[in-house]
C-alpha cells in the first residue's frame, strides 16, 4: 500500500447503493483534534468528532491527537471511551496517534506514567526532545509514503525507545532514533504531520480503512508495505 492518491471513498457505509464518503472518528476530548479533521476534509474523508461511544459507530478507523496524554486518558475514562475504542481496534479498523495520541496506543511508558490502550509494542518516553521552547522541525524519509520526504512538527513529543518483534519502523532522525512506527492496523508518529499540511499519512489510514470495510480490496493477501521496501525495525 502506496499513500499516494485520494483513498476510495465507498465503504460500509454504501449500503444503500450510493457512493458515501468514508467515516474516519478523531478523538475530540482534548488536544489538537482540529487541525486532523482538516487533513481528512482535504483528503475526502469525512472526520467525526469522537467524544462519546456512541460517536464511533460506523466510522472505519480512529485518530488520536496531540495534546495532553494524562489528561486524555482521565477524559476517555470519564466518558467510557477505553472499550468502545480498543473494540474498534481489535475488529481490525485502523488507529493512528501522533504525539500524545502514540503514547495512549504504547505499551510500555519509560517514564513510568500509567497506560491506555497497549495496542502498540513499544516503549516511549514523554517530552523526550526537551520543553515547549525546544519544539522543532525536520524533513524524514519515510519510504512507505514515497520519495519524497515528510515535513515533521516536533513539539515536546516523545520518542520510542523500544520496538517489539511485530512492529515495523516507518522513519527515524538522522542519529538513529525512532519516531514512526506501524503495527499491523495501528500507526504512531512521535510529530505532528498534520501541522504540516502533510496528507500522506491521513490517506495511509484512509487505504487502510477502505481494506478494513472491503477485504477484497486486498489488505489480507498482499504483504506489509514497509516489509515490502525492506524497512529495519
Amino acid at each position: 500500500i502506496r499513500a499516494t492518491g485520494r483513498p476510495r471513498l465507498v465503504g460500509r457505509h454504501a449500503g444503500d447503493g450510493g457512493v458515501h464518503p468514508m467515516r474516519i472518528g478523531v478523538l475530540a476530548v482534548q488536544g489538537a483534534f482540529a487541525e486532523h479533521m482538516a487533513i481528512l476534509d482535504a483528503i475526502g474523508v469525512e472526520g467525526v468528532a469522537v467524544r462519546l461511544p456512541s460517536d464511533l459507530e460506523d466510522v472505519s478507523g480512529l485518530i488520536l491527537p496531540g495534546g495532553e496524554s494524562t489528561a486524555q486518558r482521565r477524559l476517555i475514562d470519564r466518558w467510557g471511551l477505553r472499550e468502545p475504542i480498543l473494540g474498534l481496534a481489535r475488529s481490525g479498523a485502523p488507529l493512528f496517534g501522533t504525539c500524545a495520541g502514540m503514547i495512549l496506543l504504547a505499551r510500555e511508558i519509560s517514564d513510568g506514567d500509567a497506560t491506555t490502550f497497549q495496542l502498540l509494542d513499544v516503549a516511549v518516553r514523554r517530552n523526550a526532545f526537551g520543553r515547549q521552547l525546544d519544539s522543532f522541525e525536520t524533513n524524514l524519509q519515510v519510504p512507505v509514503l514515497g520519495d519524497q520526504p515528510v515535513h515533521a512538527v516536533f513539539i515536546r513529543a516523545p520518542v520510542i525507545e523500544r520496538t517489539g518483534p511485530a512492529v515495523d519502523v516507518l522513519a527515524r532522525l538522522d542519529d538513529g532514533r525512532v519516531v514512526a512506527v506501524r503495527e499491523r492496523n495501528v500507526v504512531a508518529t512521535a510529530f505532528h504531520p498534520e501541522l504540516a499540511g502533510e496528507t500522506r499519512f491521513h490517506r495511509l489510514v484512509a487505504t487502510m480503512a477502505a481494506e478494513h470495510d472491503d477485504p477484497g480490496e486486498g489488505s489480507g493477501r498482499r504483504p506489509h508495505p514497509t516489509r515490502r521496501a525492506g524497512l529495519a525495525r
